[in-house]
């Protein structure tokens, strides 16, 4: 990326955005560490000094794909939908908004979920990660002290279920299967939150006493 934050172009054939989704299949294909930059050279029909054009390092290109999956989900925490109302919708439309997150950067978000930390790069984006995680779990805290979630489980397992079910969505959805993003969010909602919900008649015994 230039000084003035424009994208650098350079040999025919791949802009920087171009070798950075060919990298991340690579590193999804064959794992971060066993991709080295003559195999993206191969992958790319380039010299390494053509991909060392667009990006100085392995690493720059790894921090660039994982911020990409992380800008997109903290956006999700920062919509209006996100931040005002009850808690319990809230907390519904940062799921949704997951789910949507997942499938429209599916590579990137795979990618996100095979760190393990083994860099600094790779802890930076973990401790991310952490975050948008506790923000999910205040959400679900929320929720069940205005008694529209059930508070017999503790809100951090909550979150690690629900997010466990979201994220095991990369294993196995392929674009172009007969679930559109609209309709795996309902369904995620109704599997993961309809259990957790509590009835409205026990809502208002609680409020009344």
């Amino acid at each position: 990326m230039s000084e003035n934050g424009t994208l650098r172009r350079g040999r025919p054939g791949y802009d920087q955005q171009g070798i950075l989704e060919v990298a991340v299949a690579a590193f999804n294909q064959y794992g971060y560490d066993a991709t080295s930059m003559g195999v993206l050279a191969d992958r790319l029909g380039l010299s390494k000094s053509a991909i060392y054009h667009h990006f100085a390092s392995k690493d720059e290109i790894l921090e660039r794909a994982l911020d990409d999956a992380l800008s997109a989900l903290e956006g999700v925490l920062q919509e209006p939908e996100a931040t005002r109302g009850r808690a319990a919708d809230r907390l519904d439309h940062v799921l949704r908004g997951g789910v949507h997150v997942l499938i429209a950067k599916l590579p990137y978000v795979t990618l996100l979920l095979r760190v393990r930390g083994n860099t600094e790069v790779e802890r930076r984006a973990l401790a991310r990660r952490r975050a948008f995680d506790r923000a999910v779990t205040a959400l679900v805290e929320e929720s069940q002290a205005e008694g529209t979630l059930r508070s017999d489980i503790d809100a951090s397992v909550v979150s690690r279920l629900v997010f466990g079910m979201i994220n095991s969505i990369v294993e196995w959805y392929r674009t172009g299967g007969r679930e559109d993003a609209d309709r795996l969010a309902d369904d995620v909602i109704a599997v993961a939150l309809d259990g957790l919900r509590m009835p409205t008649s026990n809502r208002v015994e609680e409020l009344l006493g």
